[in-house]
């Protein structure tokens, strides 16, 4: 009798609470948009998952959970906690990049410049309510709408609350085409949308390789904390346009950034047990991280509104909302909008300007946070 109740108690209906239910309820509903809207599937499928598991409750002392040391998920997740995996991302996403289309017509640098506005006011907002400094400038980062650098800051400056920064960060970025396209037809007019801009120049494979190792280093001496997250993603492209090095680009672009996204999903997801993210604090971040995300797309289509007053060479303002780090479905975005306007639109190109120069201005702005606040 005494073995049955001890086992009753070890298990998941004598540890359930309500807070389990609604993350399991959560977790399931990203599984879903997942796999039927297909919104981001490689972030939302490990992370839906991850919420499943982590939110199973059982009896503390087992050594399972997450946050029960030398478990199988806690060695994992010391790769979130410790800032491991956001380089090793960044590594990937140099290595598939072509910043071409950014070197073409370096103006557009000035919308993914514009857009990190939504990091700058979201940390003012999270200071009024309440959060400390350090607290606030990993929120605010939400606005850069890029995950790894979330997570790479917050584990610096707030670790106690990376599992909320993480989960709203790839989830606003897994919802970029359900948030960006209302905010664009509110500051755009149809005339706006009907812009059509000159194709890009070709770029040469010498400015193409250079530009990876200037990029760091001026990047570097900008803000040096920044250098973990910049200077692998300068690594990743260099290696892409070397054209020496093939064999590790496609490996960086592939298999291996795969890896680590499906680590870093799950343990994230996993991470999410109701008892410690179930909490008011965390309720303020997503609604900080909604206000930041939306901030920083109106940034980017209001700057390229304001760049067309002097401008001769129109930029459609579509294209300002692909500032945030969303690579590419915010460019993606930009170029559905545009082409329902005028089918023979082709946006893309050039909206992916500002989306790789957002890719660097987020991970300058968290080196910049990290020495101020660090």
């Amino acid at each position: 009798m005494e073995f049955l109740i001890e086992f009753l108690q070890s298990g998941a209906l004598y540890n359930f609470t309500w807070g389990n239910l609604a993350m399991l309820v959560v977790g399931s509903i990203f599984i879903y948009l997942a796999i039927s809207r297909d919104y981001e599937p490689l972030l939302l499928v490990p992370i839906g998952f991850g919420m499943l598991v982590g939110n199973i409750p059982f009896a503390t002392g087992m050594g399972i959970g997450i946050y029960e040391p030398n478990s199988v998920l806690s060695i994992l997740y010391a790769g979130v906690t410790q800032g491991w995996y956001p380089p090793l991302i960044f590594l990937g996403i140099g290595a598939m990049t072509d910043f071409s289309c950014m070197l073409s017509q370096p103006r557009l640098i000035l919308l993914g410049a514009a857009a990190q506005i939504g990091i700058f006011l979201t940390i003012i907002g999270a200071v009024l309510l309440g959060f400390t400094y350090k607290e606030s400038a990993s929120i605010g980062i939400i606005g850069g709408a890029d995950g790894p650098t979330a997570i790479f800051l917050s584990s610096k400056l707030a670790p106690h609350l990376l599992g909320a920064i993480a989960v709203s960060a790839y989830s606003y970025m897994a919802l970029v085409p359900v948030i960006q396209p209302p905010i664009i037809y509110l500051l755009t007019t149809k005339k706006d949308r009907l812009i059509k801009m000159a194709p890009s120049k070709p770029v040469s494979k010498r400015i193409r390789v250079l530009f990876p190792i200037f990029a760091f280093m001026i990047c570097g001496f900008i803000a040096p904390g920044s250098i973990n997250l910049v200077g692998f993603l300068c690594f990743g492209n260099l290696l892409k346009e070397s054209g020496v090095t093939e064999r590790l680009a496609v490996t960086a672009r592939t298999a291996f950034i795969d890896i680590v996204t499906i680590i870093l999903g799950f343990t994230v997801g996993a991470s999410t047990d109701a008892s410690r993210f179930v909490t008011p604090s965390s309720l303020k971040i997503f609604a900080l991280g909604a206000a930041s995300f939306a901030v920083a797309t109106a940034g980017g289509v209001l700057f390229a509104k304001a760049m067309n007053v002097f401008s001769k060479n129109k930029i459609n303002p579509i294209i300002g909302c692909a500032g945030v780090s969303a690579v590419p479905d915010s460019a993606r975005v930009a170029q559905m909008i545009g082409a329902k306007e005028d089918p023979s639109n082709f946006l893309i190109m050039h909206a992916m300007a500002p989306n790789v120069a957002g890719v660097i201005g987020s991970a300058v702005a968290a080196g910049v946070l990290l020495a101020a606040f660090g």
